[in-house]
């Protein structure tokens, strides 16, 4: 199912509600930039590493170009806006320069979907047509497609037209295919993104083979192709492309460090080069992870949301055959990190060109009218920081009190009892006090006349609670967690990163009391990845799947059971196995209300947060 609005939740990284360009409002909520951080951050441990070669990461930004705003920790960790990134590349190049060293800068895919800069275009427009010029004006090195690249056709056809070529080659998309016409009546031709792979010279003269690979996705729209990592590395254009022996590979991918397909990718390269460095980059599942395959080469993951930045630095000066001195760093996006590491101030610390990117951002915010004030909310509201149920968890808020008021406008089916049901991924990002996020663009859909008995075994079933055959259910649940995974859904990953952290929060409490909420990274490479100390955020765990409260009436009464678009296939699955007088399928499924999951939190806010 496509799912190309799926982190609309994710709003723009200062604190204002996308609106419909054009609309006329009211209550204006503008964005200024925060020259500054509004509180304390806690600045870096220690200076970073330089090597030979040396690389700065970003992936998974998801148009999360205006930096994090919100004064709640640990939001202002990563509060600073992509003109300031592109001011300290700037200051990092110049560093390099006057170390005689390589510093290459990369990008491992997902730009589109997640903020109103990248998603609020007018109709007519495409999504991250405008952010994507941002990105083109920083010097990337080479850049890798992610899935989120492919949900719609349209975002696909504007990368390959207008973006891919912007790069002169260097765009990658090993695995992935766009079909386009050709002119010619109405044939077409299948054919690469951008490139499959590139070969280049460093600024000090290394050579390098570069390869920009996508994970097993499942999820693409139609006209697009991802041909499989196994398929891939037995092309005979991928033979080519390894047979020459560069000075390092550099493997760019959307595609985790762990548990994926990178050593399929990097078992074909080492039967042929045994000893050549491999610098692997990865992305996709949005945490902070490195891992090595051999004493000559390593693997690393940077984050999401333009929350981390990172580093890696590879000696390469000795021997073929020993094992390299690798560093790497996972960066807080901020600017009293960035003025930290380039030896700057306030004063000395941004470029004409970081600050015209900032500027640009702040008139593409106004151009697409993202300062409509919905609400103000009187108080945070997480995901995984509150256990749900909780008052303080953004879950519970969606399903006990936002869904069942925003459905009940304008429907006509009002006053027949329902059972809502969502999954929880439905939200990927915390309601902050102050102004409200908006969720993803579902539709709603019900099946009337089921009866309370049967359709309160819905959630129970699709959870695999009281499941007697607990292998079965374990079964299940893998199955449906790895198709979700297939098609781009990363939570329980994510989330399961999340928990691990949490529960090592082992330093004393005089050590907490001296740190600000953050990530407390744990990966498979030497040394302290955390370029800042923090105490890790704390987790709970949510079902993946949650529903409004069940209306007080007998067992037997006919309710409408009503359930986002995203789940209806796991609803008819669940459904004809806890009852068998009916099979139910696709065509007693109607739709329930016009309104989009999109809507619901705003609505709600205009009407109890004002």
């Amino acid at each position: 199912m496509q799912r190309a609005s799926a982190i609309l939740s994710a709003l723009a990284a200062a604190a204002a509600v996308l609106a419909c360009p054009g609309e006329e409002h009211d209550h204006v909520h503008a964005y200024q930039k925060r020259e500054y951080p509004q509180v304390p951050l806690t600045p870096p441990s220690r200076p970073l590493v330089w090597s030979d070669v040396n690389v700065i990461h970003t992936t998974d930004s998801h148009g999360w170009l205006l930096g994090h705003q919100h004064l709640s920790f640990p939001e202002p960790n990563y509060s600073g806006d992509f003109g300031d990134f592109a001011s300290f590349v700037t200051h990092m190049k110049a560093i390099a320069e006057e170390k005689d060293v390589d510093l290459l800068l990369i990008d491992t895919g997902d730009l589109h979907d997640g903020t109103g800069l990248s998603d609020g275009f007018p109709p007519g427009q495409v999504d991250g047509h405008e952010t994507n010029k941002f990105i083109m004006d920083l010097p990337y090195d080479v850049l890798a497609i992610g899935n989120h690249e492919l949900y719609d056709y349209a975002n696909t056809y504007d990368m390959y037209t207008n973006f891919a070529p912007y790069w002169n080659g260097r765009y990658l998309s090993s695995n992935v295919n766009i079909t386009v016409y050709t002119g010619n009546g109405n044939e077409t031709m299948s054919v690469p993104v951008g490139e499959r792979y590139v070969k280049f010279k460093t600024g000090k003269g290394r050579s390098v083979t570069s390869l920009g690979i996508l994970y097993d996705f499942t999820g693409n729209d139609v006209n697009t192709t991802v041909q499989t990592v196994a398929k891939m590395v037995k092309e005979d254009w991928f033979t080519e492309a390894i047979k020459e022996e560069p000075d390092f590979f550099l493997l760019l991918g959307h595609m985790p460090v762990r548990y994926d397909n990178w050593p399929t990718v990097y078992d074909a390269i080492r039967k042929v080069h045994k000893y050549t460095p491999i610098l692997i980059f990865g992305g996709h599942t949005h945490i902070r992870d490195c891992t090595q395959f051999d004493g000559r080469s390593i693997a690393l993951e940077s984050g999401r949301y333009m929350e981390t930045v990172g580093w890696l630095s590879a000696n390469l000066s000795g021997s073929d055959t020993e094992n390299i001195t690798f560093t790497r760093r996972y960066l807080d996006a901020n600017r009293v990190t960035y003025e930290y590491h380039t030896n700057t101030s306030n004063s000395t610390y941004d470029t004409t060109a970081g600050r015209n990117i900032t500027t640009g951002l702040q008139q593409l915010w106004d151009t697409y009218d993202l300062s409509y004030l919905y609400g103000t909310a009187p108080q945070d509201y997480t995901l995984s920081r509150n256990p749900y149920p909780s008052n303080g968890s953004v879950l519970s808020l969606l399903v006990t009190e936002a869904l069942p008021y925003a459905l009940m406008i304008n429907n006509t089916r009002v006053n027949i009892p329902n059972i809502i049901l969502v999954n929880s991924g439905e939200l990927r990002y915390d309601v902050f006090a102050g102004d409200s996020p908006l969720p993803f663009a579902d539709a709603f859909l019900y099946i009337p006349n089921i009866t309370l008995a049967v359709a309160e075994q819905v959630l129970p079933g699709l959870n695999d609670d009281g499941d007697d055959d607990r292998r079965r259910s374990l079964e299940r649940a893998a199955e449906r967690e790895a198709e979700r995974y297939a098609r781009g859904d990363v939570s329980v990953r994510f989330n399961a990163w999340l928990e691990e952290m949490s529960t090592r929060r082992v330093r004393s409490r005089a050590d907490d009391d001296n740190l600000t909420l953050g990530y407390v990274t744990s990966d498979q490479c030497p040394g302290v990845g955390d370029d800042t100390p923090h105490i890790a955020v704390p987790y709970y765990s949510s079902p993946d799947y949650i529903s409004s409260d069940a209306p007080s009436v007998s067992n037997d009464t006919l309710i409408d059971l009503v359930f986002i678009n995203f789940i209806e296939a796991d609803v008819l699955e669940i459904l004809n196995d806890v009852q068998s007088d009916t099979t139910y399928t696709e065509s007693d499924v109607l739709s329930y209300s016009p309104l989009l999951a999109s809507a619901v939190l705003g609505l709600y806010a205009q009407e109890y947060w004002n």
